[in-house]
């Protein structure tokens, strides 16, 4: 019994781990240096489309995570790549995929996600 509350306690403490740690390739911004840098750079919002449609950042690109295996080649190489989701935890799951799969070294992403912006956005 013992054993199974180990193996409980390391997979609670793994994917919280996961969900928190930031991996040394992916820079995370705050709104302001965002706003600095977004126009020049690939505006992504990965959050799903009903999401995207009840607002989002001007100029942001809707690619999915749950579509991003499948549109990966949507994104350039060799451009900076900006990603922001709700919170924060899609957008890092994206960087991971986007460097994993295709290579990208230019990542960024939101800190606290679409929720903390208080920038212009764009609602359909």
């Amino acid at each position: 019994m013992v054993y199974l509350w180990l193996i409980l306690l390391g997979f609670v403490a793994y994917t919280v781990f996961k969900r928190f740690y930031n991996p040394k390739y992916l820079k995370t911004l705050t709104q302001d240096d965002f706003i600095k840098g977004y126009r020049k750079a690939q505006l992504i919002d990965v959050r799903e489309p009903r999401e995207y449609d009840g607002g989002h950042i001007l100029g942001a690109r809707n690619i999915p995570m749950s579509q991003l295996r499948q549109r990966i080649n949507e994104v350039r190489t060799d451009q900076p790549v900006y990603l922001y989701c709700q919170s924060g935890a899609r957008s890092r799951q994206a960087a991971q995929l986007l460097k994993k799969k295709r290579g990208v070294e230019d990542l960024s992403h939101l800190q606290g996600g679409f929720k903390k912006w208080s920038g212009k956005i764009k609602k359909k």
